[in-house]
Order: structure tokens, then sequence, then C-alpha cells
């Protein structure tokens, strides 16, 4: 935590207060965000439908030989949209919890308000990281395969699991992943619904998800393992499972968000 804590020394005092949280509050933002899920499933799972979706065109564009290396980083790296897509459920559940009406229309309501620009700038920032992965992907690629290594699917996915080399891209591009992951994280877990709820611009959300991370490290990053396992299952059978798990998981940030930030 040596690089929060340096961030963190340089953040202006005036940001929102962040609570200490535990295991308990982490439970609890699941089992409310189960609750939201529902009372909206009838309206929303289509919503949810539109990843998988989105899964099954990059799979498809993958297959496609030049693109092949990038089939996993394709389909894992697409995790790093999530919270962008998820703000429209940060603002049913933000109505919902205050007795507003939250019909399905209003999903698109923090595109059109003062939400707009700071989302805008989170979203550009997640992009950027989501193609420095797939270049980072790519150069390990290259160094474990061979960049210019000809390869149709049966050879690509043959090599991948029986071999040295194939085992060592698996290894190096999961600890890749994982490190773009808690980056994702740290820098999302926060700053994506506090610009939903708050007046407040991309960089103040920023600093306050850095901040609520660098006083709850334990807890967020546990968050971060239910978040993966929980989009693991979502993948079975045939990335279906996301049309629950994605709407569930952007109900249950919300609430987790409430419960790290002084409102």
């Amino acid at each position: 935590m040596t690089t929060l804590d340096a961030i963190a020394t340089s953040m202006p005092a005036d940001l929102p207060e962040v609570r200490r949280i535990g295991t308990a509050d982490l439970n609890w933002a699941l089992a409310e965000g189960w609750k939201d899920f529902q009372a909206k499933r009838g309206d929303l799972i289509f919503l949810g439908l539109l990843y998988p979706i989105i899964c099954g065109i990059a799979v498809a564009l993958a297959f496609n030989a030049p693109l092949l290396p990038l089939f996993f980083p394709l389909v894992a790296g697409l995790s790093i949209a999530g919270p962008a897509v998820a703000s429209g459920f940060y603002e049913l559940a933000r109505r919902r919890e205050e007795g507003r009406d939250s019909s399905w229309w209003h999903f698109v309501d923090p595109l059109g308000g003062r939400s707009r620009w700071p989302l805008v700038t989170l979203t550009f920032g997640l992009a950027v990281l989501f193609v420095a992965w797939l270049g980072v992907a790519y150069a390990i690629y290259g160094v474990t395969f061979g960049a210019n290594a000809p390869m149709q699917v049966g050879d690509f996915f043959g090599r991948l699991f029986t071999t040295g080399e194939g085992w060592q891209l698996i290894v190096l591009g999961n600890l890749a992943g994982g490190a773009f992951a808690v980056v994702t994280l740290i820098v999302a877990v926060v700053s994506f619904p506090m610009v939903v709820d708050k007046p407040v611009d991309a960089g103040t959300a920023l600093r306050t998800s850095i901040k609520a991370v660098r006083e709850n490290p334990r807890e967020v990053f546990g968050w971060g393992l239910r978040v993966a396992g929980l989009l693991l299952l979502g993948l079975i059978p045939a990335a279906i499972g996301l049309a629950v798990v994605l709407p569930w998981l952007g109900y249950a940030t919300w609430h987790l968000y409430t419960r790290l930030v002084v409102r």
C-alpha cells in the first residue's frame, strides 16, 4: 500500500469523509444489491444480456486469425468497462433508495445530467486502461509465442495448454491481468457511483476512490475477489449468467459506496 499512501499524502484535505468498513458491510451490500435486482429484474434483465452479446462479438472477432492472440485478453478485459456500464444501475439504486420513481428509462439519466462529463472523463480513463491491457497482453504473447507466429485456432489452443511457452503465457497473462484489475478496482470502486450521486468532478471522485481503498485495503480487495468470483460464475454457461450477475453487482456496488463515503 506504499503507492496509495504516497498518493494520499498529496490529496486535498477537503475530500469527502471515508468510513472504515468491515466484512459485514460487504455482505450487506451484496444482499441489498440482490434485493434491488429482484425488484427490477423484469425491467432490466435485457440490459444485463447486452454484455454477453458484446462478449460474443469480441469472441467472433478474436477468432479471426490476426486477432487470435487477443482472444482471452478481449474477453477478460471487457470487465474493465464494467464500472462505466453500471452507472445506470447506480442511478436506479439511488432513486429507489430515495423512494423516487426507478423505472428502467432512468437508466440513461446519468448521460444527460450533471454526471455526463465526469462520467465521460472516467470512462475515457478506463478505455486507456483497456487499450494498455491489450498492448501488454500482445507483448506477452510476442515474448512467449513469437509475434509473427502463424497459427490456426486448433494450433493455438493446443500449444497454449500443452507446451511450456503456453503455460508461461497463461501465468504471465494472469499476473498482468490481475494488476490491471487491481488498478481498475482502486480507481473505479467509488469514483463512478460518486459522480452519479454528487455534483463533483472526475478528479475529486478519483481521489476519493483512492482514499477509500487506502482506508479499507483488505475490505476493498475482498470486494474485488467477490466480484471476480461472481463474474466467473456468470460466464457459465456461455456468459448468459452475466445477465443476472452484472445488474446485481451494479446495485451492490452502489450500496458499498454508500457505506464507504459519508454523503
